[in-house]
């Protein structure tokens, strides 16, 4: 059996900030929940399942080897685009930082990581298939 992730949470230092950032480049909608609730942010990615007939909320993964000479290799998250250009300018206009140039990986698309607002590492993805 598989267990598949079905939420993912990262750290904020400036909560609206944050909030900002993942509402302007990704258009997430973000509820931020009161001290009662410990100020926790709850995020919607989609609306639907981007893959017909995929479970309710599937997400795949991967593990990556660790490089000593790169920076910020923490757990994050891939976002999957349209148009992965569109999406970097997106990214350092809600004022985050696109890591580098894409790369092509064969037979799955072009990828590229960026930094968000607080510092956490995360990958843009545009598929063949989209």
């Amino acid at each position: 059996m598989m267990n598949p992730v079905v939420h993912f949470e990262m750290p904020y230092r400036d909560r609206e900030r944050a909030v900002r950032f993942y509402s302007s480049a990704f258009g997430w909608q973000c509820q931020m929940l009161g001290e009662e609730m410990g100020h926790y942010v709850t995020v919607v990615t989609a609306l639907s399942d981007a893959k017909p007939g995929a479970p309710a909320g599937a997400i795949g993964g991967g593990l990556f080897p660790f490089k000593p000479d790169w920076p910020a290799q923490y757990p994050g998250v891939v976002i999957g685009v349209e148009d992965i250009q569109a999406a970097m300018a997106r990214v350092r206009k809600a004022g985050g930082e696109v890591l580098g140039e894409p790369m092509s990986i064969p037979g799955v698309g072009e990828y590229v990581a960026f930094l968000d607002t607080e510092g956490n590492r995360h990958s843009l993805m545009q598929p063949l298939a989209m």
